[in-house]
């Protein structure tokens, strides 16, 4: 992965709370996007930044369900740009998924137009290339040098409330690689929706929000007229740092909030037990009047066959002289052609289909894909070795978070899941030194990017690939997968291969 475009990235994400079936007359939104260099000084130290028309973080994608996007993007830019979407399962059309190993990256001075239906920060001063050279010559990325809230530091960031209104706020951890805790001076936060799912209603005082994961809270403005604190703090790292933005009640006067933030000493919160507490207690709301997910007919997950288990051990290593972060021993590295062209070019020797498992065998770099059938229901277990948070995300789909715990994962762990209203989300925590299980209906058929949400770790080889397919050489339904797209970009072994899809079928 080039750390050039892992830091310069624009990952968007869009809230989606309802799925339906695909009507024959669909709402179209076409959109213009231009990517281009910026200077912004959140901090006080100007930075050249990646914004989309001039905006940074880029602009609102509101979709509605069923809603078809067109999004053309204009890279303005001195490099290959490539984006993602984060959140959005993109239903049969992994084609557009937008990461190294589904697309090209679009060149600069040229465009490329996204096509896909809606269905169900941290900061461093750092330039982006310090920041390469420091992971490529073997050391760590310090601490981030602050939190930022909608692109804006300290005390930039304000609300407007009414008195009387409730109002939902969306919040979403776009950082490099820091957990973050989230709270309002004197306002409880109601937890509704996590990641497009509806979420059992709890009110909790602080919610944590690990790297690339979005919740909803409804907050009642119900205090007296005046201006109150929000405050972002990081988690798990030291020095802890803060995000302080304001919420502002009509009619109040232009005093600042009373008392002094980040409010209070969070130290005593900012441990791994709790956190672990906090994720177990998130639970489905089983009683919203809502689409919800329905793997295999029925809504209750629990009580269907697992078809298979994919254990995915990550730790970390010196490979070839160079630190690196590795899956089943094994550090990723992109190739020259994107893995969803070589596959439906057949390509040879592109990539190579691993177990899904740890396996005895030296520590080596490789461009991996786990073979996985069409509608099989699959337990995925994260084991973290490390003494690090872990953030994993699965594109193309949304999982049960079924179960949490200490140590070394075993089968016996089964009898600790939550087999009845787990979470349904796409991006998942792993606590240092423990493991999670997520369960994951397999109807989406294409090539599937399993990745790490720290940057970091991601840059040094975490991640790999999921190749959905029905084991067989026959062009897919186009009810199972879309095909491939007219104005796809091609490029590596593909480049030349660019008459045979054109003209018709593809090589046999």
């Amino acid at each position: 992965m080039d750390l050039g475009r892992l830091v310069v990235a624009v990952v968007l994400s869009a809230a989606i709370l309802h799925s339906a079936v695909v009507g024959a007359e669909n709402h179209h939104v076409f959109l213009d996007w231009e990517v281009s260099y910026a200077v912004r000084s959140p901090l006080g130290i100007a930075k050249r930044v990646i914004a989309i028309n001039g905006r940074l973080p880029g602009p609102l994608l509101n979709l509605t369900t069923n809603d078809v996007a067109h999004v053309n993007v204009v890279n303005t830019l001195d490099e290959p740009f490539l984006l993602t979407w984060n959140g959005l399962q993109l239903r049969r059309n992994s084609w557009n998924d937008g990461v190294a190993g589904t697309n090209c990256a679009i060149p600069p001075g040229e465009n490329w137009t996204y096509v896909f239906q809606a269905k169900d920060e941290d900061w461093y001063n750092m330039d982006a290339a310090a920041m390469q050279e420091l992971l490529d010559g073997g050391r760590g990325l310090p601490p981030p040098d602050g939190v930022l809230i909608n692109g804006l530091g300290p005390y930039g960031a304000e609300l407007a409330f009414e008195a009387g209104r409730t109002y939902r706020l969306r919040v979403s951890n776009v950082g490099a690689r820091t957990s973050l805790c989230f709270r309002v001076q004197g306002h409880k936060l109601l937890l509704v929706e996590a990641e497009g799912a509806y979420t059992a209603q709890k009110h909790y005082a602080s919610l944590d929000v690990h790297p690339g994961q979005s919740f909803s809270v409804l907050v009642a403005a119900d205090q007296p007229h005046r201006a109150y604190y929000i405050v972002v703090s990081s988690l798990f790292v030291g020095p802890e740092l803060y995000g302080v933005g304001r919420i502002r009640y009509a009619g109040a006067s232009d005093q600042p909030p009373s008392g002094n933030a980040p409010l209070d000493d969070r130290s005593s919160h900012n441990t791994y037990n709790r956190s672990m507490e906090q994720a177990k207690s998130i639970r489905m709301n089983l009683t919203a009047g809502a689409a919800r997910p329905n793997p295999q007919g029925s809504f209750h997950y629990g009580q269907i066959n697992v078809t298979r288990t994919l254990l995915l051990r990550n730790d970390e290593s010196v490979v070839g002289g160079r630190r690196r972060c590795t899956v089943n021993g094994v550090a990723f590295a992109n190739a020259a052609t994107p893995l969803k062209l070589a596959d439906y070019f057949r390509v040879a020797g592109v990539f190579t289909v691993v177990s899904g498992w740890p396996e005895r065998r030296n520590l080596t770099v490789g461009t991996m894909a786990i073979d996985a059938s069409y509608r099989d229901f699959v337990q995925i277990v994260f084991e973290n070795r490390l003494p690090s948070m872990q953030t994993w995300h699965l594109d193309g789909y949304s999982f049960f978070v079924a179960g949490m715990g200490w140590g070394k994962w075993s089968p016996e762990a089964r009898s600790t899941y939550n087999l009845v209203d787990a979470m349904y989300r796409s991006t998942v925590q792993v606590y240092p030194m423990s493991w999670t299980a997520v369960l994951v209906y397999l109807d989406n058929e294409g090539m599937w990017n399993l990745r790490s949400q720290n940057l970091e770790r991601r840059y040094l080889g975490q991640e790999l690939y999921l190749r959905v397919s029905q084991g067989n050489s026959e062009v897919p339904d186009p009810r199972d997968e879309l095909p491939m797209p007219s104005n796809a970009l091609l490029c590596g072994k593909a480049k030349s291969l660019g008459s045979w899809y054109k003209s018709g079928p593809r090589p046999t």
